[in-house]
């Protein structure tokens, strides 16, 4: 087994690994991917303050998400077609999260369906939801997730229509992968992969097909996909949605102070701060940079829902940061998937490992012994961090 010391080593595997269209659609973002390259760049802007002689026995990266106990203050976020980074990818990853001790949230457009899911693991994961304009397909699709005992619902607000991402349109990008020259090319130097897909019969969107009348193959597939976005979402139907699931409501795709009072007015549970790790709206500022802010709109609210950041962490340092500016949690992306496609279960599982002893080790170093405690006093920021961007 080769040594992983860090994310960045997973990611390398699963370069080697996985087809280039599956690994591109990982490593991307849209347009320029500026958004994309700042989610990681910012985090590096932020210095950590050294202490020493404290005590630093019995610590602890024990927390809670929604009163849920966790192993850290780490979920693994949706993410779409994670089942052609690996065979059974999603079954994988809320294994390798439900053995780890941390929360695991199922795609709409994941390979491996809801059902499937349940019947692999003893615990409730997450459910996220994107909004279709068939009515029916929601509301059908929230009560399989009830069925499944799924214990939170959380609602993508940032993709009500596709950011541009160069490197799928070039790639052909499809779930199956659509056998022309040059992916049959590919796809000949990936032995290991294409192995584990044919002991499967998991290789599409299995949350769609079957559940939908229109949808008879691939190319229907496709096509109801591709016209199904909800262009007309608003907080109108963001209450309703709310309503219909009845239980724990979670908002992810928040990157705007107003977006974040409205999201509490709505009664979110918990925010996610995150611009879809880059792949929709280039250009925006980075999750890390707008965190403050948010923080700051929401700090004197009754009720106040939690605060979670997802984009751009690979690193348990990351998570620190984002825990030290104000965030109540995190959600990981890539870094979970970069050892699904390196590694299967065993690389979600070791990435998460990576990251609590990062989050550990530097924990202690800046002098804490408990992530709970963590705050502002362990960063040193630059001044102009912060600073007054005009609208």
């Amino acid at each position: 087994m080769p040594i992983i010391t860090n994310i960045d080593d997973l990611r390398r595997l699963h370069r080697r690994r996985a087809p280039r269209m599956f690994y591109d659609y990982c490593e991307s973002g849209s347009w320029t991917e500026q958004t994309f390259r700042d989610n990681v760049s910012d985090f590096a802007q932020i210095r950590l303050r050294q202490r020493v002689a404290v005590d630093m026995s019995d610590r602890t990266t024990a927390s809670t998400m929604l009163g849920e106990p966790v192993a850290m203050p780490v979920a693994l976020a949706p993410v779409g077609s994670a089942g052609m980074q690996d065979a059974d990818g999603e079954i994988k990853a809320a294994r390798a999260a439900e053995r780890f001790g941390v929360p695991f949230t199922l795609s709409t457009m994941s390979v491996c369906s809801i059902e499937d899911v349940a019947e692999h693991v003893t615990k409730p994961f997450w459910f996220q939801l994107y909004v279709m304009r068939d009515e029916g397909f929601v509301d059908r699709i929230i009560e399989r997730a009830k069925r499944a005992n799924c214990s939170a619902l959380v609602l993508t607000l940032d993709l009500q229509i596709l950011g541009q991402r160069h490197k799928d349109l070039r790639n052909g990008l499809s779930t199956p992968p659509k056998l022309t020259p040059r992916t049959l090319l590919d796809l000949s130097r990936r032995w290991g992969w294409g192995l584990g897909m044919l002991g499967t019969q998991r290789r599409s969107f299995r949350n769609i097909v079957g559940h939908v009348s229109e949808v008879a193959d691939m190319s229907s597939l496709s096509t109801w996909a591709n016209d199904q976005f909800d262009l007309q979402l608003d907080w109108d139907k963001v209450r309703k949605i709310k309503e219909k699931w009845g239980g724990r409501f979670i908002l992810k795709g928040i990157l705007d102070p107003e977006d974040a009072k409205l999201a509490a007015e709505v009664g979110a549970d918990a925010i996610v701060v995150s611009n879809h790790g880059g792949r929709q709206l280039d250009g925006a500022l980075s999750s890390i940079r707008m965190l403050p802010s948010i923080v700051r709109a929401l700090q004197d609210r009754p009720n106040r829902p939690e605060i979670w950041l997802d984009s751009g962490i690979r690193s348990g340092q990351d998570v620190l940061k984002a825990l030290a500016l104000g965030a109540d949690a995190t959600m990981i992306g890539r870094a979970w998937v970069y050892g699904l496609g390196a590694m299967g279960e065993a690389g979600v599982t070791r990435a998460l490992e990576v990251i609590r002893k990062e989050l550990d080790t530097t924990m202690a170093l800046c002098g804490r012994r408990d992530v709970n405690t963590l705050d502002r006093d362990v960063l040193l920021i630059p001044k102009d961090f912060e600073g007054d961007w005009q609208g």
